[in-house]
């Protein structure tokens, strides 16, 4: 009755109330000796249970409490809560009350799981209402309608007798058709962490505030000198555009004391959006990207806010450590090394800025020996876990100092997993965050209560990739933690070099240990198959360069990003892009090679067959072998053998027609095959075989042709001789007509009228002059053809008189 009139808005007086709450915690002492002898929450809660009625009942109004301030007060503040309630039931709410209730002092950690875990309102362990002017009324709450709420109370209305974290509550009284009392109808529990003074001994706090994001730039690049790089998408500029989510947690992380963890895969993505870049449309096409001065500004104001404070850097790309130590295959741990190598120098090209790089971070804080070995093979000597992998199995009354050495030389940084994850949930209400600041802080306040003598390093690692909504509530959370009286920030390096708890677990779990739901989460063995296939056809494709750099830093980061830990919960997404690197590498290995040749013909014993290499990159090649091989070697050889080979360089954009000696000895068809390698003997290419039809001569047929050949030179012979005989016969005649004149005197003739050749040459020998008169008139030359008619005289000719012509 009496808290039936409280609840009606009676005051009672401060003895009255005092002499109440006493008499609560009198009664409920039996309750509070279990809890502190049964740390476990279960059985906490078992203790006091709500009725089905009270339970269904309770259920009726929803109450959100969407802030807390001060979040941590001291003496001499004012707490004002605020928040909504909204009427889920069927019938109208009536003579409704808001009450603010305070619960007892937590007694360790676990009692603060079992507060955050506790659904339906609880007499007996949820307090009792402040009362008083410290209520906010409403007549009435119709269905489906919030109302808001916000109530004031001074510390000193709370009852806060020591330093602790207490249970704060906010519930609605009132009464309906159904249920015509009143009674709880709705309860939102959170937590006051309360602190008068600042603490004797403080607890050292690390927070890691992760710049990471997933991958953005594809493996392809322009042809250009500048080689233009190719986004995915425009994701990353919606990201660190003003109110995105890497700008958000940029903006936010510069006002507090947290190690910055940065991905340096996300700055040289950045980088490259400050110049010119392209994003891809289609799987044909690209647009110019846009958002140069949008990049340039991030860029500028993280150099700045990081300008003296401590910065990790994670190997590039951050390669998912557990996948690679559960699926790796040989040859993996070698992309682990180069990611870690080129960390340190991209941070402090870009932000002028040293990074460690001796810190390996696997997913969720989660190890078993083979990860660890991983993780330090590529020269980290630092692990961050997570204590809800490395269990403590000590017995230990408080949370241990994270950093402890597990062997090997190698330190485990033990993040609380209850401070790590306590941000993971929903953010983007109010109310959410608003208790996950009250949880944060609470835990925190909790570490130092545990053994507020004894001084402890904490390090808190969240997750990789927070939304805006969740680092808003980080944010939050830290810069109340900051203004309390029980913590003080140290970076990482610190936080690794502080003293070990005697007592603190060191041994690493087994592997069978590995979370499930992790495991179904990595990169399947494929994936590094893969990875390795594209690093071989690299390798061979980098020997055949005049530059480089021009290919292998681009593949070389390309295949970093394959390995990425933004991959998990995105299998086909990462295959494609592992799949998109490889088949842009060989697309860019085809434009080197040899060009289709068409069958041949060889007539003869020896002849020369062109093979054209062409080149269509920007950039020169050498260290090639061109090697041309015949298969019959015995009909056809190439050289001096079964093959030939010749050293191949050719210029950008161009092409060049290798010439190679063949020699036949015998006919018929035989296969040649054309093939490139490199320097150590490695086929670079596909082969181009080609059939060359030799046509050889043999010696039988080389004697029937030569004999022809010479019968005919002989038959030409003989007609230029019988020719030159005929033009001297008849050169004779002429001239021994001219010196006989009509009377045929001087002409010397036998007795049948025949010319006397012998006199007619010395008849020519004696009359020179004549001869070259004749001669120069109707001049001739021996190989002349002979006449069809001979020449006529211009003479008469006697009447009966014979001429010979």
């Amino acid at each position: 009755m009496a808290e039936a009139a409280d609840f009606q808005g009676m005051t009672p007086s401060p003895a009255r109330r005092w002499l109440r709450r006493t008499g609560a915690l009198l009664a409920g002492a039996p309750l509070l000796a279990g809890l502190l002898q049964l740390p476990a929450a279960a059985s906490a809660s078992a203790a006091v249970t709500a009725s089905p009625a009270e339970a269904a009942s309770s259920g009726t109004v929803g109450v959100s409490l969407d802030s807390v301030s001060p979040s941590a007060p001291t003496d001499g503040d004012t707490v004002t809560l605020a928040g909504t309630v909204t009427n889920n039931g069927k019938q109208t709410v009536t003579a409704a009350q808001v009450d603010v209730r305070v619960g007892p002092s937590m007694s360790g950690r676990s009692s603060i799981d079992t507060v955050a875990r506790r659904g339906v309102y609880q007499s007996g362990l949820d307090g009792l209402p402040v009362g008083g002017k410290y209520v906010k009324k409403f007549s009435r709450l119709a269905t489906g309608v919030s109302q808001p709420f916000s109530i004031s109370v001074p510390v000193k209305e709370l009852d806060l007798s020591s330093d602790g974290v207490y249970q704060l509550g906010v519930s609605l009284t009132g009464q309906t058709a159904a249920e015509p009392w009143s009674h709880v109808l709705g309860i939102q529990r959170t937590f006051l962490p309360y602190q008068s003074d600042e603490a004797d001994t403080t607890t050292k706090t690390t927070y890691l505030w992760p710049l990471i994001s997933t991958v953005h730039l594809r493996a392809e690049t322009g042809s250009d000198a500048q080689q233009t790089p190719v986004f995915q998408n425009d994701d990353l500029a919606k990201e660190i555009a003003p109110g995105g989510r890497l700008e958000q947690l940029l903006s936010l992380g510069s006002d507090l004391d947290v190690t910055w963890v940065l991905d340096p895969d996300l700055l040289a993505s950045v980088d490259a959006m400050t110049k010119s870049y392209r994003i891809q449309v289609d799987a044909d096409h690209t647009k110019a990207g846009t958002n140069q001065a949008v990049a340039k500004a991030w860029l500028d104001k993280l150099e700045n806010t990081v300008e003296g404070k401590e910065i990790v850097a994670l190997p590039f790309a951050d390669p998912d450590l557990a996948s690679l130590a559960h699926n790796g295959v040989t040859g993996s741990l070698s992309h682990l090394k180069d990611a870690t190598d080129v960390a340190s120098s991209t941070v402090e090209t870009i932000l002028h800025a040293k990074a460690a790089t001796d810190f390996a971070w696997p997913v969720e804080g989660a190890v078993d020996p083979l990860i660890v070995k991983v993780a330090t093979s590529a020269g980290a000597d630092k692990v961050i876990a997570r204590s809800d992998s490395l269990r403590e199995t000590g017995g230990l009354s408080y949370t241990p100092t994270a950093a402890r050495p597990i062997g090997g030389g190698t330190t485990a940084l033990v993040s609380d997993s209850r401070l790590s994850t306590v941000f993971q949930g929903d953010m983007t209400t109010a109310g959410g965050s608003t208790l996950a600041v009250q949880e944060f802080l609470a835990q925190s306040l909790m570490i130092n209560l545990q053994e507020p003598d004894k001084q402890r390093s904490i390090v808190v690692a969240p997750q990789r990739m927070p939304s805006a909504s969740q680092a808003q509530a980080m944010a939050a959370a830290l810069t109340a933690l900051q203004g309390g009286n029980w913590s003080q920030y140290q970076g990482l390096s610190a936080a690794a070099k502080a003293k070990p708890d005697a007592g603190a677990t060191t041994r690493v779990p087994a592997k069978s240990a590995y979370p499930s739901s992790l495991r179904k989460q990595e990169l399947p063995q494929s994936a590094f198959q893969r990875i390795e296939e594209t690093q071989g056809k690299l390798n061979t494709f980098q020997m055949i360069l005049t530059d480089k750099s021009r290919v292998v830093t681009p593949f070389g980061r390309a295949i970093d990003r394959g390995m990425s830990t933004s991959w998990r919960g995105r299998a086909a997404a990462g295959a494609t892009f592992r799949t998109g690197v490889e088949k842009y590498l060989e697309q860019l290995t085809s434009l080197v090679g040899l060009i289709d040749k068409s069958d041949a013909k060889l007539s003869g014993r020896s002849a020369t067959i062109p093979v054209t290499v062409k080149n269509n990159l920007v950039q020169g090649v050498d260290r090639l072998v061109l090697r041309l091989t015949s298969q019959q070697p015995k009909r056809l050889k190439i050289g001096e053998g079964r093959y030939d080979e010749q050293p191949i360089q050719v210029s950008g954009e161009h092409s060049q027609s290798v010439k190679f000696t063949t020699s036949a000895n015998a006919n018929g068809p035989v296969t040649v095959v054309a093939q490139l390698y490199t320097q150590d003997g490695q086929k670079y290419g596909p082969e181009v075989t080609f059939e060359v039809k030799v046509t050889e001569i043999t010696p039988t047929v080389m004697l029937v042709i030569g004999g022809g050949v010479l019968l005919l030179v002989l038959a030409g012979f003989r007609m230029y001789t019988q020719r030159k005989r005929a033009a001297a016969r008849q050169a004779a005649e002429e001239a021994e007509d001219t010196e006989d004149g009509p009377e045929g005197a001087g002409v010397n003739k036998d007795a049948d009228g025949a010319v006397d050749t012998e006199n007619a040459e010395s008849s020519e020998d004696d009359s020179p002059e004549e001869s070259t008169d004749s001669e120069a008139e109707d001049p001739e030359h021996p190989s002349d053809p002979t006449p069809d008619t001979a020449p006529e005289s211009a003479g008469p000719s006697g009447t009966g008189e014979r001429v010979d012509r």
